[in-house]
């Protein structure tokens, strides 16, 4: 949306724009709210980054809280620019990161071991090709729609079998800022000429940034506990400074 301050970055040429007014602040970033409430997003994923780090936990652990610091990142990138380029770089890692979610949660109950990541990794690339490409627009959120639906059955399997209190609980949160996300999303989308009317913006994207931030911290740390469950790593969900949920584990000594 038009704002009132010439723009660094040129003209937009990114297909899709928010309801947010560009260039009100500086002219170096075109949506302001839309790029700081990605903030959230890197550091709680740093946050899991440096706990499965240190605990020691899978690579597919590390590498997916990288995953979350990347798409924050690159979303932080294309609301700063409103670049063709730059929102590739935010919506090309959303798909991976659901890729990432699909192998953790499938994975442990596949039959051949090397398969299912080779053939994601090669859906990744071929996704990220015809993107590029073809520049897909209803497309790519009914794909990205897709790829999410087939996360929930497996999650739902998880939480049934999971009977810690505090483990569920982080499904709970976890489901409870999906759905506040989607509807902050949502309605800033179909009532954008509505709220740019209003004397204060709600900036429902950019709460959309900061549910989804807390939302895959809270997906990634309950499948970290299902995970270390099925080791036989002894988890406990603790939190850090009594707010933030984290999974601390007891590996067997080694004989």
């Amino acid at each position: 949306m038009a704002g009132g301050i010439s723009s660094f970055w040129g003209p937009v040429t990114s297909t899709k724009e928010c309801c947010e007014k560009n260039y009100v602040y500086s002219s170096y970033v075109a949506e302001f709210y839309n790029t700081i409430s990605n903030i959230p997003c890197i550091i709680l994923a740093l946050v899991g980054l440096i706990n499965a780090l240190r605990q020691r936990f899978e690579k597919r652990f590390s590498v997916l809280h990288i995953s979350n610091m990347t798409l924050a990142i690159g979303s932080m990138l294309y609301h700063a620019t409103l670049q063709r380029v730059q929102q590739q770089g935010d919506e090309t890692p959303m798909v991976w990161e659901v890729l990432l979610y699909i192998y953790i949660l499938y994975s442990p109950d596949w039959h051949y071991r090397t398969t299912m990541p080779t053939f994601l990794f090669l859906y990744g690339a071929l996704f990220a090709i015809m993107h590029s490409v073809f520049q897909f627009g209803l497309g790519f959120k009914l794909h990205y729609v897709a790829l999410c639906v087939l996360c929930v059955p497996r999650m739902y399997k998880y939480y049934i079998y999971t009977d810690d209190y505090a483990a569920k609980r982080l499904a709970k949160l976890y489901l409870l800022t999906l759905i506040l996300g989607s509807l902050c999303g949502i309605l800033d989308n179909v009532f954008c000429q509505q709220v740019l009317s209003w004397p204060i913006n709600p900036q429902g994207h950019a709460l959309w940034h900061a549910f989804m931030g807390f939302n895959s911290y809270y997906a990634s740390t309950f499948l970290m506990f299902c995970r270390a469950q099925q080791r036989g790593w002894n988890p406990k969900v603790v939190n850090m400074m009594g707010i933030l949920p984290y999974v601390k584990i007891e590996k067997p000594k080694a004989l």
